[in-house]
C-alpha cells in the first residue's frame, strides 16, 4: 500500500499518462473519418436524439450508424407528435454542410465533421416508425418538457444555448461573460452543495453520499450531453472525492491532468472545442495558483480570478476571435455573482416550482439589458490581428513556464508579446484588393499604404448576418481597427444591406454614396452617420486617401439606380483595379467615351455577371487579366449570364460562387491570387 501511495504521489506519473494521453489522441485524429452514406441518397432511418424547434423552422438529429441533421418547415411539413428515441424514416436531398468561404473564418463542415456529422438533409417526407422505449430518452423528453422551451432554462439546464438570442448572445461574448453560460465546475459545485444538504439530514455517511450524488451527476451529464466543459466539472468532483475519502493525497493539478487525459480518451476531437481549450487551460492555471486566489473578500476573489482568466485565454480569444475587452474582468464582478448566486439557482428552483417563472424572467430581462448596454461601450476593445499559431503557442509557454518558475521576468514578456502582436497592423503597408464572399451581392476590401476601404458591404433579408460572420471578422483578422473609407456603389439593398450595423459595430472615418436621388436604405444610413458625427459626401469624382487615389467614373445622374452606380478606379504599386458595382451598358458607354482607359489588371465585373452590364465592347476596351463576379451560389437570377462568361473568356474569371473569398496581393511588385473554394 506504502508504495502505491508512494507511485501515485509521484508527478512523474501524472505527466507519463498526459504524454501517452497526446500520442495516443494525435494517433487518433489522424485516423480519416468517413461518411456511411454519400449525396445521392435519399433516405435515411434512425432514432431522434435532438428537436429544435426555432421561428417555423424544425431541425432533427437523427442517429443510425452516424448522426444526421435532418431540417423541415412547418408551413411545409407538420410533425407535431415527435420525440425523443422516437425511430423515423425520413426522404430528402442529401448535402454536405458549408464550409467557410473566407480565411480563418468558421467552418461548419468541419465543426460537423469532428462531430461525426457528415450530412445535411432537406427533409421532403418523414415517417414515424417506432415509438422510443428507451428510458434516457424518456427522461430526457421529461426535461425538455418541463424546460417549455424556455432560452436560459436550456442553456443553465441543459447547456444548449440554441434559443438564446444571436445580438443577446453576441453581447455575453464582447463582453468576456459568456462563459458564465457554459454549464461548468460553478454550477457543478452549486449542484453538489444542494445535494449533499439535502443527503445529509437523513445522516448518509461519507461513503455513500459521494455513491449518490456522483450517480445524480453521471445521469444528468448523460441527458445533457458529454460537453467538455460540464464532463471535466463530473469528472473531477468524483476523482477528487476519491482522493479526499482514500486518503491518497494526490495534487490537486495532478487530479486535473488524469481528468484531463480521460476526456481525451473518450472523445480525442475535444482537442479542437474552444470551450474544451478554455475550461481545461483556465481551470489549471487557477488549480495552481489557488494560494494566490484565497481571500475573504468574495469580490477580491472574482477580481483576481478575472484577471487570470482574461491573461490565460487571451491565445485562444485572438486566435479564434481577433478581439478581447478587458473591461470584461470588471464586468465578471457584476455577472458573476448576479448569475451564479441567483440566476442559475433560481433555474433550478423555476423548473420544480412554475409559478417563480414571471419573477425569473423578469431576472432575465435585466440580465440581457445589462449585457447589451455595456456590449455598446467600445472603449477597452482591442483587436488583433491573426499571426501563425506559433505566437499563441508562445503565450501558453510563457503562462506555463511561470506557473512553474514565478519570476516576474516572464509576466513582463508576457506583456510585450501581447503589446507587439496589437501594434504590428499598425506598420502594415502591404497592398491588397479582397473580393469578400457575400452571396448574392458585392463587398470589396482594399488595403494600401496603411489604409482600409470597403466598396459596399452586401445585404441579406437577414440583417446583419454578412456582418456578424464575414466582414466583422476577416476586418478583424487583418488587424483592421477602422475603415477609413465606406464606399457605398449605390441603394440596392444587396450592397447596402449591412451598412448600418458595420457603422454601429465599427469604427468608419467616412462614408461616399453614388450620385442622383436617395432610397429609402441610403435616407436611413444618413440619419445614422449624422447621429454618429460620420463624414459622408456624394457624388465625388476622386478620392486621395493617404496616396490612394481613387476615381469615381460615373458622375451623372440618371433615373435607373444601377445606372447611377459608382464606378470606382484605382491603381495599387502600379495594377489596375476598376470596380462596376450594378453599373449598366449606358454606364460602360459615358466611361469609354470620357476616359482612356485599356489593360485592366482587376475587373470587379458589373451587376454579378448579368446581360445588362459587361457589354463586348467595353470589355474588349478593357481587356481585363482578371475578371471577379460576385455571385451567389445558386441564385434565383441565373447569374452570371453565359454570355457574359462568353465575353470574358479571354481573362482569367474568378467567382465568389466556386472560389469563395479572393484575395489579390501585391508582393515583390508581383501580383499574388488568393482563394478560398467552399
Amino acid at each position: 500500500m506504502l508504495r502505491l501511495r508512494k507511485i501515485l504521489l509521484s508527478d512523474y506519473l501524472y505527466l507519463s499518462i498526459v504524454i501517452f494521453t497526446l500520442l495516443v489522441t494525435i494517433y487518433r485524429l489522424c485516423i480519416p473519418l468517413e461518411s456511411n452514406y454519400n449525396e445521392s441518397d435519399t433516405t435515411f432511418t434512425g432514432i431522434i436524439e435532438k428537436i429544435i424547434i426555432k421561428d417555423d423552422k424544425v431541425t432533427i438529429y437523427i442517429k443510425n450508424k452516424e448522426t444526421i441533421i435532418g431540417t423541415y418547415y412547418l408551413n411545409r411539413l407538420n410533425y407535431s407528435n415527435l420525440k425523443l428515441g422516437d425511430k423515423v424514416r425520413i426522404n430528402g436531398l442529401f448535402k454536405l454542410p458549408t464550409s467557410n468561404t473566407t480565411e480563418y473564418l468558421f467552418n461548419y463542415q468541419k465543426y460537423l465533421k469532428r462531430r461525426k456529422i457528415f450530412y445535411l438533409v432537406e427533409i421532403s417526407s418523414l415517417k414515424k416508425i417506432k415509438n422510443n422505449n428507451k428510458l434516457y430518452y424518456y427522461l430526457k423528453q421529461k426535461l425538455i418538457n418541463r424546460l417549455n422551451y424556455n432560452a436560459y432554462l436550456y442553456t443553465f439546464i441543459l447547456g444548449d444555448k440554441t434559443y438564446l438570442d444571436s445580438s443577446v448572445k453576441r453581447s455575453y461574448q464582447s463582453n468576456g461573460i459568456s462563459h458564465l453560460f457554459a454549464i461548468s465546475g460553478m454550477h457543478i459545485t452549486l449542484l453538489v452543495s444542494i445535494i449533499n444538504k439535502l443527503l445529509k439530514r437523513l445522516k448518509i455517511n461519507e461513503f455513500n453520499l459521494f455513491l449518490i450524488t456522483s450517480t445524480v451527476l453521471i445521469i444528468y451529464l448523460l441527458l445533457v450531453g458529454l460537453s467538455p466543459s460540464i464532463l471535466r466539472a463530473v469528472l473531477f468532483y468524483i476523482i477528487f472525492s476519491i482522493n479526499t475519502i482514500k486518503y491518497f493525497y494526490i495534487k490537486p493539478t495532478n487530479l486535473f491532468l488524469i481528468v484531463m487525459s480521460i476526456s481525451l480518451l473518450i472523445n480525442p476531437n475535444y482537442i479542437y472545442d474552444i470551450g474544451y481549450l478554455y475550461s481545461y487551460s483556465i481551470s489549471f492555471v487557477l488549480i495552481k495558483m489557488s494560494n494566490l486566489l484565497k481571500d475573504n473578500n468574495y469580490i477580491k476573489t472574482i477580481f483576481k480570478t478575472s484577471i487570470i482568466s482574461l491573461l490565460v485565454s487571451i491565445p485562444i480569444t485572438l486566435y479564434n476571435f481577433y478581439e478581447i475587452n478587458i473591461l470584461s474582468i470588471f464586468y465578471n464582478l457584476l455577472f458573476v455573482p448576479l448569475v451564479s448566486l441567483i440566476i442559475f439557482p433560481m433555474s433550478l428552483l423555476v423548473v420544480i416550482i412554475k409559478p417563480l417563472l414571471p419573477m425569473y424572467n423578469l431576472l432575465i430581462l435585466g440580465l440581457e439589458e445589462l449585457s447589451l448596454f455595456f456590449s455598446k461601450i467600445s472603449f477597452g476593445k482591442l483587436i488583433f490581428k491573426r499571426l501563425p499559431i506559433y505566437i499563441y503557442v508562445i503565450y501558453f509557454l510563457l503562462v506555463i513556464v511561470y506557473l512553474y518558475k514565478p519570476k516576474k521576468v516572464f509576466i513582463y514578456l508576457y506583456f510585450c508579446l501581447l503589446l507587439i502582436h496589437y501594434i504590428i497592423p499598425y506598420f502594415d503597408y502591404s497592398d491588397y484588393m479582397m473580393a469578400l464572399d457575400v452571396g448574392q451581392g458585392d463587398s470589396i476590401l482594399i488595403h494600401s499604404n496603411n489604409k482600409s476601404i470597403l466598396i459596399d458591404t452586401g445585404g441579406t433579408y437577414n440583417e446583419g448576418v454578412i456582418f456578424y460572420n464575414t466582414i466583422g471578422p476577416t476586418l478583424k483578422s487583418k488587424g483592421i481597427k477602422k475603415l477609413d473609407c465606406l464606399i457605398l456603389s449605390h441603394g440596392d439593398y444587396d450592397h447596402i444591406g449591412e451598412a448600418s450595423i458595420l457603422i454601429e459595430n465599427y469604427r468608419v472615418e467616412k462614408v461616399v454614396f453614388n450620385c442622383g436621388s436617395y432610397n429609402y436604405l441610403e435616407k436611413g444610413l444618413i440619419k445614422l452617420l449624422k447621429k454618429n458625427n460620420i463624414k459622408y459626401y456624394t457624388c465625388i469624382k476622386e478620392l486621395n486617401i493617404n496616396g490612394t487615389k481613387l476615381y469615381f467614373l460615373q458622375t451623372k445622374e440618371y433615373s435607373n439606380e444601377n445606372d447611377n452606380s459608382n464606378v470606382v478606379y484605382t491603381e495599387l504599386n502600379g495594377y489596375k483595379f476598376m470596380f462596376m458595382g450594378d453599373a449598366s451598358n449606358i454606364t460602360e458607354k459615358e466611361i469609354m467615351n470620357k476616359y482612356n482607359l485599356q489593360d485592366i489588371d482587376v475587373l470587379k465585373v458589373g451587376h454579378h455577371g448579368s446581360n445588362t452590364s459587361s457589354s463586348r465592347d467595353f470589355i474588349n476596351k478593357m481587356n481585363p487579366k482578371y475578371s471577379i463576379i460576385s455571385v451567389g451560389k445558386k441564385n434565383r437570377y441565373g447569374h452570371p449570364n453565359k454570355e457574359v462568361l462568353d465575353v470574358l473568356k479571354n481573362s482569367k474569371i474568378y467567382r465568389t460562387d466556386e472560389y469563395g473569398s479572393i484575395m489579390f496581393k501585391i508582393k515583390n511588385n508581383k501580383l499574388q491570387i488568393e482563394t478560398c473554394a467552399p
